[in-house]
């Protein structure tokens, strides 16, 4: 039998051969490494800086040429102390400790994000966060309390709740501690039962196969197999798929539009034939303060788009239910559209809100889009593909049980689950910018101010009022 891996994978247990197909940029592993390393952004941070000395030291060289060209036409003037003078003015223009003051307020300012449980990996993504107006927010964990309930099941006619929910933790391990598995087992009305049941042979859920097999033998000598995954797969095992495909199709589409998952579950008959026995639903309530957390986001001016792995309708009931809107985009189109074409799903990607069945790369071309339309784009991510969008956005938050990848791309890390934290670090973000903001005007004015003294009284007293060393004095001491 053959099975495709991809680099990055983990053998944990048994032989193979392999034949290697691909091997740096061309494996997904690689192609993920390779994003992140082009990305190089530049914080407006230091934007700001270059831009502000800049216009000082335009500023300053207007003025000297205006000092020059009146001590030329006055033919009166010492050549050396008027170079000297023009060159400490230069100098003094420049706002030598600006850069000190604001990195030293961002750092004070980190210190009090970390008490908030939110740790600044780069400093200048303070600056960033403070003007942040749109967040990409993931929905499993951040906007969902990530905690499984099980829903009613839908069951075929002569099969009750207690026997499907029995049939499906026989399939399941407890040692695994998978959260499908411990939803399943946790609803079990009696769990003292599994001791009648022995499983002789386990396979666990693969991408490949999408489901869990056990074989079974009970304390009366009844031997059996039983089934969990991908209802669609479990339906393959069914002799009987195409008299029951319809209503099963038609239950699971249900189950989507309300928010919740499905898992088919099967197990063989005395014959040894697979009986499909019905479809049990899962769902991920939204945590109670993310609809409150959304409308304070709002009035913040930083709306929140949603982006999920889930089905399309799955999105947006959880939509729904937070108060987003209902305009969720379907993932896919951006792997189905050719490269030349992504252009023109600009709009859509603008308009929604949010989106659906969304790959870790999908991620990276949203967060390339909304940037190229002037926002300042927040994006959240806990896995290594999110790694490149992590670092693409403007400010990358990596949520709370992230891997190490993720976190070493981020700007944040959120030490505890929950929008809350994220509204909580743009309020404190916008507090320590105001104080950045106040400085810089202060310290323009204040080197204005100088310049444009020393130059009236150059112009008008035809001498010079202050020495070089004062000057460069009053340029620090500001």
């Amino acid at each position: 039998m053959l099975f495709r891996s991809y680099s990055g994978s983990v053998v944990k247990q048994g032989q193979a051969e392999a034949i290697v197909n691909g091997t740096g940029t061309n494996t997904f592993f690689g192609r993920t490494a390779k994003l992140v390393a082009q990305t190089e952004t530049v914080s407006h941070f230091q934007k700001a800086v270059l831009t502000i000395g800049n216009f000082l030291i335009i500023i300053a060289g207007i003025l000297i040429a205006i000092i020059v060209l009146n001590r030329l036409l006055s033919r009166e003037f010492d050549v050396v102390r008027l170079l000297k003078f023009c060159l400490v003015l230069t100098v003094a223009s420049i706002p030598v400790a600006m850069p000190t003051v604001l990195s030293v307020a961002m750092s004070v300012g980190a210190q009090n994000l970390a008490k908030k449980n939110a740790v600044v990996t780069r400093l200048s993504s303070i600056e960033e966060l403070s003007g942040m107006n749109l967040l990409c927010s993931d929905k499993t964990g951040t906007l969902t309390l990530n905690k499984l309930s099980l829903g009613d099941p839908f069951t075929m006619p002569g099969i009750s709740a207690d026997e499907i929910i029995l049939a499906s933790a026989l399939a399941s391990q407890k040692e695994d501690s998978d959260p499908i598995d411990s939803t399943i087992l946790a609803a079990l009305k009696d769990p003292s039962q599994l001791q009648d049941y022995h499983i002789q042979h386990f396979t666990p859920f693969d991408p490949v196969s999408k489901r869990t097999e056990a074989d079974i033998s009970s304390n009366s000598g009844q031997t059996f197999k039983t089934s969990k995954g991908a209802p669609q797969v479990i339906l393959d095992l069914a002799p009987n798929k195409s008299e029951i495909e319809a209503s099963v199709n038609q239950e699971i589409e249900i189950y989507a539009k309300r928010g919740y998952r499905a898992l088919g579950v099967a197990r063989t008959d005395e014959q040894g034939q697979w009986q499909f026995l019905g479809v049990l639903s899962l769902f991920d309530p939204p945590r109670p303060d993310s609809q409150l957390t959304i409308q304070d986001a709002k009035k913040l001016g930083v709306p929140v788009k949603m982006v999920t792995g889930d089905q399309v309708l799955i999105a947006k009931e959880t939509a729904r239910q937070l108060g987003l809107g209902q305009d969720i985009v379907d993932a896919k189109v951006f792997r189905e559209t050719p490269a030349s074409l992504l252009a023109n799903l600009d709009e859509q990607i603008l308009q929604a809100d949010g989106f659906g069945q969304v790959f870790p790369e999908d991620k990276y071309h949203i967060v390339d889009v909304l940037e190229h339309h002037d926002y300042l784009v927040g994006m959240t991510g806990d896995g290594v593909n999110d790694a490149p969008a992590l670092k693409k956005a403007d400010v990358g938050i990596a949520v709370s049980g992230a891997t190490d990848a993720a976190r070493a791309a981020a700007d944040i890390v959120l030490l505890t689950p929950g929008l809350s934290v994220i509204v909580d670090a743009i309020k404190l973000s916008r507090q320590i910018f105001e104080r950045m903001t106040s400085y810089t005007l202060y310290r323009i004015t204040a080197t204005i101010q100088i310049l444009v003294f020393t130059t009236l009284a150059i112009l008008f007293f035809k001498s010079y009022p202050l020495t070089a060393i004062m000057i460069v004095f009053l340029a620090l001491l500001n």
